[in-house]
C-alpha cells in the first residue's frame, strides 16, 4: 500500500484550478484501495502572508467543508486542519537545523513571494518549504501529487530527508513526487500564460467551484483565445484554446486528444460555450452538497477533529524516531 500526502492553502476561495489541478487528482487516489491518502489544510502556511481574522477562519472552514463536497471521503482519507496536529511545527524546527540557509535561498518560491509582499518579507516566507516537508515526512509519504510550481520543494524535501538518514541510518522515508498527466496546470481564463489563481487581478480570469452557473458561463464566454480560428492541442502556440481543452477533458472524464477531435470545425464561440456548460454540470452537485455540509459546523469540525487525531498519532510515532536518531531524553508518562 503505498501512503499519498497532499496539502492545500486554506486562503481565499477554492479555483476551478485547484480542483483540476489538485483535488480532483486526489479523489482518483483515494478511490485506489491501494493507496493510503493523507489531505491536509495547510493553514499554517497560509499565515506567510498577512491574514484577517474572520475571513482567515471562515474560509479555512469553507474549504475544509468544500473538500468533503467535491469528493473527499473522511471515512476513506484522513482529512485535517495542519495546525490541528503540533508535530508539523516540532519536525519543523528539527528540520531546520539540516537545512542550510543557501538552499534556501534559491527557493524560486521565496524570490516570487518576497517581490509580492515586500512589506512583508518574513521568516516564514523562507522556511516554507522546511515546513513542506515537515508535512510529508512526518506520513512516510511515497507519493506527493503536486504542481509543476512545487517540484523543487519535493527536491529540497529529498535532499533533507536523505542528509538525516546519511547521518542517522534509516529515520525518513524519501518521497517522489507526482504530477498528473492531465490538468496538472490551469491557467487565467483572461492571462493563458499565467496559472489560474485566486490572486489574479481580474476576476475573469478565475473560476470558483462556487460561483453561480451564469457567471461561470459568461467567464468562459470571455476567455482570451488567439486570432487564429484552428482548434488544436498545442499550448507553446495555443494557450488560450489549450487551457479550455485541459478543462473539457477533465469536466467531461476524456482525454485531450478526445475532446479535441471531437471540436474540429467548432468556431471558438462555441467552443467557449461547451466547456462552460461542461463545467457547470461539473460543478453542480459539488455546489449542493457544500451548502448542505457548510450549515452543520458541528459535523464539520468533529471530523477535523477525528482526522487531526489519525494524522497526530501517525506523525508521534515518526518524530519520536527522529529524536530518538538525534538523541533526545525521551520524556517519561
Amino acid at each position: 500500500m503505498k501512503t499519498i500526502y497532499s496539502a492545500i492553502q486554506p486562503s481565499g476561495i477554492m479555483t476551478l484550478g485547484n480542483y483540476i489541478g489538485a483535488v480532483n487528482n486526489w479523489n482518483n487516489m483515494q478511490a485506489d484501495k491501494d493507496n493510503k491518502c493523507i489531505f491536509a489544510l495547510a493553514d499554517l502556511h497560509t499565515i506567510t502572508v498577512r491574514q484577517n481574522p474572520q475571513d482567515f477562519f471562515n474560509n479555512s472552514l469553507s474549504f475544509y467543508a468544500l473538500l468533503m463536497a467535491v469528493g473527499l471521503d473522511v471515512n476513506k482519507s484522513i482529512v485535517y486542519f495542519q495546525s490541528h496536529v503540533r508535530q508539523h511545527s516540532e519536525l519543523a524546527w528539527l528540520l531546520n537545523c539540516y537545512t542550510y540557509v543557501g538552499e534556501m535561498n534559491r527557493m524560486t518560491q521565496f524570490k516570487d513571494k518576497s517581490a509580492k509582499h515586500v512589506d512583508n518579507i518574513n521568516m516564514g516566507l523562507m522556511d516554507y518549504p522546511v515546513l513542506m516537508a515537515a508535512d510529508i515526512l512526518l506520513y512516510g509519504a511515497d507519493l506527493v501529487p503536486v504542481g509543476y510550481d512545487q517540484l523543487q520543494h519535493i527536491e529540497i524535501t529529498r535532499d533533507i530527508a536523505l542528509r538525516v538518514n546519511n547521518i542517522y541510518g534509516d529515520v525518513f522515508k524519501v518521497p517522489e513526487g507526482f504530477i498528473p498527466k492531465v490538468g496538472a496546470k490551469i491557467m487565467s481564463l483572461q492571462d493563458p500564460e499565467s496559472k489560474m489563481s485566486k490572486s489574479d487581478p481580474n476576476p475573469n480570469g478565475v473560476i470558483s467551484c462556487l460561483d453561480a452557473p451564469e457567471v461561470i458561463m459568461k467567464k468562459f464566454k470571455r476567455a482570451v483565445t488567439d486570432s487564429d480560428t484552428r482548434i488544436a492541442y498545442d499550448p507553446e502556440n495555443k494557450a488560450g484554446i489549450s487551457n479550455l481543452l485541459r478543462i473539457l477533458a477533465v469536466a467531461e472524464g476524456k482525454s485531450v486528444e478526445q475532446v479535441e477531435a471531437e471540436c474540429q470545425g467548432l468556431r471558438y464561440g462555441d467552443l467557449k460555450v461547451r466547456v462552460g456548460e461542461s463545467v457547470v454540470e461539473m460543478l453542480r452537485p459539488f455546489r449542493s452538497e457544500y451548502d448542505r455540509l457548510i450549515a452543520d459546523k458541528a459535523y464539520l469540525l468533529k471530523c477535523a477533529k477525528d482526522g487531526a487525531e489519525k494524522a497526530s498519532a501517525i506523525a508521534e510515532v515518526t518524530l519520536n524516531k527522529f529524536k530518538s536518531a538525534i538523541g533526545f531524553v525521551p520524556r517519561q508518562g
